[in-house]
């Protein structure tokens, strides 16, 4: 029986092995790994803020994905680096919690955002007439603060509930902090935070995923009685969107498999690697698919790095006094 007095102020990662000096080589590739997530996203960011002909909505989607991907490796990626090096994996409860509700609004609001671009590439692809009434910039900004806001809400509450069990072991079987680790490890009643989470899965994550297949079932529809210049720019704006959107969705669903099932019955690397290929992928994936595939944002790019001096006037426009 769980002793309900312990209550620990710290939780102990366990999928962490002595690896001896191969832990430096490790260390070295997630570092090089987080410094490309960080290089990647900012130069999408910043050639998005600099260069004025990307001002549209579909690129300030873009550009709120790349801010996700920092925000999100930032709750990761120092701590696990971290942890590599060290001899001991403890965090405390406050660190815990904090990691748990960084991961997690970075994993809704990603999920949330890919929803709303399905419906600005909806808009375009399926209402060219109406798209510069219904897809204003100020719309734009203001479907992604609530793609933004709502799954912060919710995950605030859902995560306080969690915070309020009381705590009886703190072993947990992961590289992060993660909600149903820490669920498990209580030792009092969790069905309201489970009615919760499983409220916030549906809402931030099923919805959108079933927006975006009705989504991209009226673009097909729409793209088959269409012409060929029509499939062309459906092609080429919206192979992007898709491609993330499947490698985001696949990355997620596998760490939701991983919170379901017992980690003690796979294999530590297994299991880690599955992890890290949740937080890491994605956030590589997005500027690269979005800087190499579309022009608009890879001509920007190469014209800002041949001669940035050149656009310098150009900037100081963008930046009013």
């Amino acid at each position: 029986m769980k002793n309900i007095t312990q209550n620990p102020g710290y939780f102990q990662f366990t999928l962490f092995a002595d690896y001896g000096r191969l832990r430096y080589l490790f260390f070295m590739l997630s570092l090089l790994i987080y410094i490309t997530i960080i290089s990647a996203n900012m130069v999408i960011i910043i050639t998005i803020l600099l260069e004025k002909s990307l001002h549209q909505p579909m690129f300030i989607f873009i550009c709120c994905l790349s801010v996700n991907s920092l925000y999100g490796s930032a709750g990761f990626f120092p701590r696990f680096l971290v942890d590599l090096l060290s001899d001991t994996h403890f965090i405390s409860r406050t660190s815990c919690f904090i990691q748990i509700y960084v991961i997690y609004t970075y994993a809704s609001c990603e999920f949330t955002i890919l929803g709303v671009m399905a419906y600005d590439r909806f808009v375009a692809i399926c209402q060219p007439l109406h798209y510069h009434t219904k897809m204003t910039i100020r719309k734009a900004v203001f479907l992604w603060g609530v793609a933004v806001v709502y799954p912060i809400c919710t995950l605030t509450y859902a995560i306080a509930l969690t915070s309020e069990l009381p705590i009886c072991e703190n072993k947990l079987d992961r590289i992060f902090c993660a909600n149903r680790a820490v669920v498990n490890n209580s030792c009092g009643d969790s069905t309201h935070g489970d009615i919760v989470g499983y409220f916030i899965i549906f809402s931030t994550v099923f919805i959108p995923l079933f927006f975006v297949l009705y989504s991209y079932l009226r673009i097909l529809v729409e793209c088959k009685r269409g012409s060929a210049e029509l499939r062309g720019k459906a092609l080429q704006t919206c192979l992007p969107h898709l491609v993330t959107f499947v490698t985001y969705s696949f990355s997620l669903f596998i760490e939701m498999a991983i919170a379901k099932y017992d980690t003690n019955t796979i294999n530590p690397v297994i299991s880690a690697i599955l992890s890290l290929e949740y937080l890491m992928v994605p956030s590589i994936n997005n500027p690269l698919i979005y800087g190499l595939k579309l022009p608009q944002i890879r001509t920007a790019i190469f014209r800002y790095k041949s001669g940035p001096f050149k656009n310098y006037s150009r900037k100081v426009q963008f930046y009013p006094s």
